[in-house]
Formats: structure tokens, sequence, C-alpha cells
């Protein structure tokens, strides 16, 4: 038999995480890199100079320029140290699976551990126990309510920038409708004291215009009671919704209910990381992000109260390679997706990502793809990208995968970005549509934006097409303040894309990207130069309100800490001061300061102790609503006992009494019906005089004055609420999606209100009255964006549509009510509920009609 000798000699220890690399001492393989880059080298030396014992450490690496290696070199360098476990984290396990073949190829001693912990190999988990090898596994094996990794020393997060969409979204319960319809009508069941019967039976039934696409925020614990059935409905839930709800049943009275016709999503806005024993208990955590933004996002993400952040020592961050972006929206041609598909069609090859359903996105795959070009979606992951990066040719489309895919050289060289990802979740399109606190997720969508970008440009040297289509993701890139936040290298090609796709015929922007592919003498003497022009030029700007934002979140962690034990008072405390923090961002974070003094408010009511902290609670609550002068969410959240009624805006009382006239007078209920029904027929049409017409319909069914002023040149509907508020609409129902909305137009459009104010003899218009254009031509030319007047927005024709439907249905229940003999106030109340329920209070069409203001920086 064979016996065991003495045991083995401590490891050589080096004074870097470089020196360990540069010394031979590990047992690199053929697969191996041959060198570290500069930068490489830079950060490891930096880190072990200066930065080895902060708690929680970020690394930025962009893009393209290797974060893996010095990732694993630092673990491994700690791990030398026997100071304990040392693990590797990834967001997926098909990156897992390539950080454990770098780590073998350069002679690290390293363990994969993902899946079930049942199928480990016990040696395996022996050795990443005893500190012999470094465990590389995924966020879900240490973001779960069992995580049977071992308490590290050194937990290194890679692609920590994913950290909201892999750890965030772990704590949570997730409910799609159309995934599982018996367990949505269960919760909503569940959130019954929260909404009228109306809303209840618009849930539970087809889908009509009445939901009006929009998600709504219910904080159950305001009453104790629902709570429980809350907690009761979703503990009878079957897999996966149990996992998920053991996440976060300890603290669910911390969380917040999402709530859509489509989903249900309930979660507390910061993760209680606090609570797994993996995370919590590391001596140090490492995040490598390929970008780090001032607003808190990392923190917010991860719950850490506050990451250190470690510079590149070098002020020119390196380079990771070129990118030549196309927005085909800005062709002359005017078919956005015809001359993709030509691009695409050069190659024959391209990643296509969208957040979009997966169904949606290979759909949208299959469009671009030539005939017989095959189209891959995401089972192809299941085995990692050697499918598709040996095949020839082929369309892969994924959604929502924005991160940790590697298609270098050849093997990809375009890379389609479908839409705007800003809305993933139930989650993020409230705070950006209802609670217009996009500010707050600024961070996370440029992030998104420029992960996915470098998907195919893997090194300095590597070069890929990037294709950006659709309306909204390209009106993203028209607003300056965009442009400003990203890195100078990026902002160029940014900018050397726009100036060369705008106007641009198709067959000329497909030449351009033949040169480009070609990479030869005519892209080096013809392209290249001018990119550096550009960037000579280029300087980051971090967005507004980024830097509040950022002191924010430090507060806001120990805030949603403290709420998830109930310790309500202290939260409450905390919450208010970082309101008063966030409240430093001016116009660019008020809106997201309303949110945060709102759950302030309702957390002190929670924890009150006698009519002082009441009295406190409510001023928090009219706080909230002097903050939140546009977003109308505050209407809908349930009153908690002795608060004060949510006052109503004069404009909104003036809708009410006026259609509470008609209902009242000489109804004809057969002649509004017709209205209503040929106001939607005409909605649909190009034609501008029904579509006036139609206009000047849906205003007076909104309970204003509504008239199609006098004269040329002036606005196609005009609609008033006494002198408390005006609204002048510019339709350009002719425009179609392709191309820049005109300059004309927005000219045009800063004439309508002053006009409006001389027929009606009056100095000007009412305060915060805006213009709206409506056109489905949703971009503006950065260069003409600061013409347009401050109160001048931007909607599409969709957008009108929807409000048209929802007050047909606001009509359609009035009708049907007005035969049940009431007195007037009661009358009133079921119109004030009604058109609230709808979205039609005219501060709730504003709303919804003002997301999009044409000039920057406002």
């Amino acid at each position: 038999m064979a016996f065991v000798g003495k045991p083995k000699k401590a490891q050589q220890q080096f004074e870097t995480p470089e020196e360990l690399y540069s010394r031979g001492a590990l047992p690199r393989t053929s697969d191996a890199v041959s060198s570290l880059w500069i930068h490489q080298g830079d950060v490891l030396r930096a880190y072990a100079k200066e930065h080895e014992g902060i708690s929680d450490l970020a690394l930025e690496l962009p893009t393209g320029t290797g974060k893996t290696l010095p990732g694993l070199l630092i673990a491994e360098w700690v791990r030398r140290q026997a100071k304990g476990p040392v693990l590797y984290a990834t967001p997926t396990k098909q990156l897992a699976r390539q950080v454990a073949f770098t780590a073998e190829a350069e002679g690290i001693s390293a363990h994969l551990l993902i899946g079930s912990h049942h199928n480990w190999d016990t040696t395996h988990q022996s050795n990443v126990d005893s500190g012999e090898a470094i465990g590389i596994t995924n966020y879900s094996s240490i973001f779960n309510s069992s995580p049977k990794l071992p308490q590290p020393h050194l937990i290194v997060l890679d692609d920590a920038h994913a950290g909201e969409q892999f750890v965030g979204e772990q704590y949570g319960v997730n409910i799609r409708r159309y995934e599982s319809e018996e367990a949505y009508l269960a919760i909503l069941e569940s959130l019954r004291p929260f909404l009228s019967g109306l809303q209840i039976q618009r849930f539970q039934g087809l889908p009509d215009p009445g939901a009006h696409h929009q998600v709504r925020m219910i904080l159950p614990a305001v009453n104790p009671e629902a709570l429980s059935n809350l907690d009761a409905a979703l503990a009878r839930l079957a897999e996966p919704f149990k996992f998920q709800l053991a996440m976060i049943r300890t603290g669910l009275a911390a969380c917040a209910v999402y709530l859509s016709y489509g989903g249900i999503q309930i979660r507390p806005m910061i993760p209680p990381t606090f609570a797994n024993t993996v995370f919590a208990s590391a001596t140090q955590r490492v995040y490598l992000s390929a970008t780090l933004g001032a607003g808190g996002e990392l923190e917010r993400a991860f719950g850490r109260s506050e990451i250190v952040r470690m510079p590149l020592p070098s002020k020119t961050p390196p380079r990771s390679g070129r990118r030549l972006f196309v927005f085909p929206d800005l062709a002359a041609d005017g078919d956005a997706v015809a001359l993709t598909k030509e691009i695409v069609g050069v190659t024959n090859k391209a990643l296509v990502l969208s957040q979009s359903s997966s169904e949606s996105t290979e759909q949208i795959s299959r469009t671009l793809a030539s005939e017989d070009v095959p189209v891959l979606g995401k089972s192809v992951l299941e085995n990692g990208l050697a499918e598709f990066k040996k095949s020839p040719t082929g369309i892969l489309g994924l959604a929502n995968r924005y991160d940790g895919m590697d298609l270098p050289g050849d093997s990809c060289r375009v890379v389609v970005l479908v839409g705007k990802p800003d809305a993933g979740t139930l989650q993020e399109k409230f705070l950006s549509e209802r609670a217009q606190s996009s500010a707050a997720l600024a961070e996370r969508l440029r992030t998104r934006i420029i992960q996915g970008a470098g998907r195919c440009t893997r090194g300095p040297n590597d070069y890929a097409v990037v294709v950006v289509l659709g309306s909204d993701i390209t009106r993203y890139f028209s607003r300056t303040e965009n442009r400003k936040a990203l890195e100078p290298e990026l902002q160029a090609e940014v900018d050397f894309g726009w100036q060369n796709s705008k106007s641009q015929v198709a067959s000329d922007i497909l030449d351009n990207v033949r040169v480009f592919l070609d990479h030869g003498l005519a892209w080096r003497e013809g392209g290249e130069p001018h990119v550096v022009e550009f960037r000579e030029d280029a300087k980051k700007v971090d967005e507004p309100g980024a830097i509040a934002l950022g002191e924010s979140a430090k507060i806001e962690v120990a805030a949603w800490e403290l709420a998830h034990d109930s310790d309500w008072l202290a939260a409450s405390q905390e919450l208010e001061r970082a309101a008063r923090a966030v409240g430093a961002g001016g116009s660019a974070t008020r809106e997201y300061r309303g949110l945060l003094l709102y759950i302030a408010g309702v957390w002190l009511h929670l924890g009150a102790q006698g009519e002082a902290h009441r009295a406190r609670a409510r001023q928090l609550v009219r706080d909230a609503q002097a903050a939140s002068n546009r977003s109308t969410w505050l209407r809908e959240m349930a009153d908690f006992p002795g608060a004060d009624e949510m006052s109503i805006l004069e404009s909104d009382s003036i809708a009410v009494n006026n259609i509470v006239a008609v209902l009242t007078g000489q109804l004809r209920a057969d002649r509004i019906r017709a209205d209503l029904e040929q106001m939607k027929i005409n909605l649909d049409q190009d034609d501008s005089g029904p579509y006036e017409m139609a206009l000047t319909l849906l205003g007076k069914y909104l309970g204003a004055a509504a008239n199609k002023p006098a004269g040329q040149g002036r606005c196609d509907s005009a609609w008033r609420w006494d002198m408390a508020m005006w609204l002048a609409i510019e339709a350009k129902s002719e425009e179609h999606s392709d191309g820049l909305l005109p300059l004309k137009d927005i000219r045009q459009a800063n004439t309508q209100m002053d006009q409006l104010a001389s027929d009606l003899g009056v100095d000007h218009a009412p305060a915060g009255s805006p213009t709206i254009l409506i056109s489905d031509r949703l971009t503006v030319d950065p260069e003409h964006a600061p013409v347009a007047n401050a109160s001048v927005y931007l909607a599409s024709t969709e957008v009108v549509r929807q409000i048209a439907g929802d007050t047909a249905a606001v009509w359609n229940d009035l009708l049907a009510a007005a035969s049940i003999s009431r007195t007037l106030n009661v009358i009133r109340q079921h119109v004030q509920t009604t058109l609230v329920d709808n979205g039609c209070l005219p501060s709730q069409v504003l709303d919804r009609l003002m997301q999009d203001r044409i000039r920057p920086g406002e």
C-alpha cells in the first residue's frame, strides 16, 4: 500500500498577485494568455499595496479589457495566505464554467461548485473548505435561502455591475401571469383591500384599456390583516414561488408589491444581504465591474452601505476594441428594420440583444436573418457559446443577456441592440414611468447598454459593428446628458456613428459597414482618424443627480436593514436622512426624494408610539406629495388611519365637476357612446382632419373645454380646465417612426401656448401648462433639442390611443351607473374614483403625456 508522508510545505508567498504571475509560480498551460496587459498589472499592484484590507472593494475594468484573470490572481494570492476559503462568483453557470477553464489554463487551483449542492464532488468541497482550492460558483449558489458554500475569507464577484439582475431580483417573488395565472389570481385576491372593485374586476378579466399598461405600488404593511393574508396566500404557492418566498418572508412587511395586468413582483427595494451567512461573513468582498458610476447602483444592488471604488491606476482607461455604431432609425431611406437586415447580411452572423421575452427576441432575429441562415435562441447557452462561435453563419437572439458572453474576433462581428433596456422588472417600470425616478435607474440602464455593445469586442485590437435599433434606444442616445455620461472613447464612437447615420442613405451606410469590417487601409485612413477627432473633444460628465444618489444609497441600505427587522422608527429616521441627501440632486432627483419621504412616513406610522409620531408621519406624506409634483401614484396609495385625505388638484376638481354636470343634465347616452366610438376610429387614422377632431372629443370627455383654435398655424387641439391648467396639442399623425423629428415641428410647438393666452386676453397660460407634440418620430436631433421650450414634450400616437381607450372605459362605467338615483356628492365621488382608477384625471393624463421632455437638462 502507499503511505502518506509529511504534509506539504506552505506554498511560496509573493508580495503582489502580479509577482505571483510573473515569477512563474503557476503551472500555466498552452491555453494561457501570453502575458498580463499593463493595466492588469497596475491593478494587481495597487490592490496589494493599498486595498487588501478593505471589506468592500470595487475594481473597474471596462468591458473587453480583461477582468477575469486579475480577479483569479487576486483570489489565488489571497488563498495562498491561508486565511480561509476563497470563492469566485459569476452571475451565471455558463460564466462560471468559463472562469474554471481560465483558471485551469493559468495553473490556478480551483473547483467548480454550481448547480445542486447534492451533486458537488465531496473532495472538491473539502479542498475549497480547507483553502486548498478556489471555489468557482455562481451568484444563485450564494444568494439563496440556505447556501451550502463555506463561510469565506474572500469573495470575488465578477460582473458585479449585473448585481441588480442576479442578486436584487433573487430577493423577491416574481409571478408572470402568462406563466402562472392561478398564482397571479391568488395573490391578486389577497390584495383586494388595496384596490377598488372596478380595478379587481379589470385585473381578473380579459385585458382592456382600463389597466392602461401601468404598474401600481402597494405597501401591504399599512394593513396588518391584508399583510397576513398576503403571507398566507404566498405560502400556499408551489415551486418555484415557495423558494422565492423563503428569501423575503422574514422581512415581508418591508416589501413593496408591484402590480400590473401582466404580473406581480414582491420585493424590498434593497435586498437584505446582511442576513446571508456566506456573503455577509466574508472578510472581504471584491466586486469586478465594467462600469462604476457615482449613483450608488452597486451599493443598492448588493445591500452594502459603502463600497470603496479603486480607480484604474492610469488616467487613460485601457481600450476595449473599436466599435462602429449604426443608427438605422436615423437613415434617410426610412426602413430601419430592412437596413438592419442588410447590415446583418454582410456577415450573416450577429448577436441580437433585447429586453423583450425570449420568444419575441427570437422572432426579431428571424426577421433579421437572411434565407437559410440559422436562428438560435437561449437553448444554445446550455452548452456555452461554442456552437454559435464555430458556426460560419447564424443569428443568436437573447433576451436580457447584456452581460457575460465573450464573442471575440471572427466569432461574431455584429451585435444588434433592440430597444432600450430600462424596464426589465415591474419595480423598474414603476420607478421610471410612475414615480418619475428614472435618475435612480440611469446608472443601471447605461451599464446594460455599454455591456451589450461590448459583447463582440473582447480585446484592444478587436472590432465590431453595433446596430442600435428602435426609436426608444435611439432617443436615449439622442440626449446629450446620456452620451456625456459615457467614457470618452465610447462617447466618441457613438458621436461618430450618429453623424454617419443621420440622414444618410442606406447604400452609403452599408458601404461604411463593409469598409469597417474589412478593417483595412480604407478604414485606417478614412474612418479611424475621425473617431480620434471626436475622442479629443469628449469628456465624461456624471448624470444630473448622480452624486446625490450615491450619497443617499449608503443611508438607504441602512434604512432597509432596519425595516427588514421591523425597527420602524429607526428605519424611518434613516430614510428621512436619505431623502435629505438625495434632495441635493435638485430637480433631477426630486421625484425619487418624494418616494423616499412617502415610505419614511409609512414606516413612522407603523412604529408610532404616540400622537407626535403619527403627526410627523402625516407631515412626511404631505412633504412627499409636495416633492412629487408630477407623479400621480401617491393618489393610489392606501390611506393609513388618521392620514390626511390626499388633496385633489384644482384641474382635477374642475374636470370632475364638468363631468358631473353632464351626467346630471340632459344626458344623451347614445350620442356619447357614438362620439367615443368615432374618437377611437379617428385616432387610428393618419389623416390630420379626423385625427384633430378625435383629439378635441378626447379632451371634452376628460372634462376639459376643448376646441381646435381658429387660424393658420394654430395647435390641433386645445384643452382647458378653466385657469387651473391648459394643454396645447400639436399632432403629427402623418409622421411615421422613421427619421428625426423635424426642427419645424419643435418651433411650431413653441408658439402654441402663448397664442392660446393671447386668444383669451391674458398675459400667460397657467403655470406648468404643457404643449404636447404627438408624433411617432420620437427621436430628436441633439442639435435641435435645446431649441424646444422647457414646457414642450413628445408623446407617441400609441400613448394617445391608450388614454382614449381608458376614457371610453370611464364613460362606459359612468353611463352604466347613470340610471341609479344617488345624491350629488355620491355621484361626484364615483366620477372621481372612476377617473383615478383609469388614470384619467387631468393630472394623470398629463403625467402620461409628459414622459419625454424634448429640451435636455430639465
